[in-house]
């Protein structure tokens, strides 16, 4: 998937899969999107057999990573947002973390915001990843060839770019009030 190739839009003669999540990736701000693109790197060398089940939701980006093409079946997600990219931990539920590192109050899912790529290689990330792997309730498969596969392109979705500094809200310009974004909290406190 190689950073700034795809700049066409959303269908607009996109042939492969690769190439639709790329153009996705391409709609975030260039240091979301190379964070991302390490990220899912260091994670397909990581799981190589996991079926990746790619989300253009209306709040995020969510690239999945399980055993098989279901949902339900899904060990962990990176969701890309405006200002930050977060692995969440799909079946988080039991996980022992000893050093807190999780996020977020869901009694199933919980996540990690990833400042780096090398947030997966801290030995306590490492830790939780291997547990969440052992207690899946589907593991991977090893002869399972890996397969990237778009499951939902949202009609609607948030910015994928932040807001720009000093920009007029609809109110300050005689309209209606502008809705608040949860996009332009910090990672810490939409969790």
């Amino acid at each position: 998937m190689a950073r700034g190739k795809i700049a066409r839009t959303r269908g607009e003669g996109i042939n492969t899969a690769e190439e639709q999540l790329a153009s996705f990736v391409a709609r975030f701000p260039p240091e979301i999107g190379a964070l991302a693109e390490a990220i899912l790197a260091r994670m397909r060398r990581r799981y190589p057999t996991a079926v990746e089940l790619v989300y253009d939701n209306y709040n995020a980006l969510a690239i999945g990573f399980g055993p098989s093409e279901k949902t339900s079946e899904a060990i962990f997600s990176i969701a890309l947002y405006p200002r930050w990219v977060s692995l969440f931990f799909l079946q988080a539920k039991g996980l022992r973390d000893p050093e807190k590192l999780l996020r977020g109050s869901g009694s199933v899912a919980r996540h990690i915001v990833l400042a780096t790529p090398a947030t997966l290689n801290d030995p306590a990330v490492a830790a939780l990843m291997q547990e969440a792997v052992e207690r899946a309730r589907m593991p991977f498969d090893e002869k399972t060839a890996h397969r990237l596969i778009i499951k939902s392109v949202s009609a609607r979705q948030r910015p994928r770019r932040p807001a720009a500094k000093g920009a007029q809200s609809s109110t300050a310009q005689g309209g209606k009030r502008a809705s608040r974004s949860r996009t332009s909290a910090s990672p810490a406190r939409s969790a």
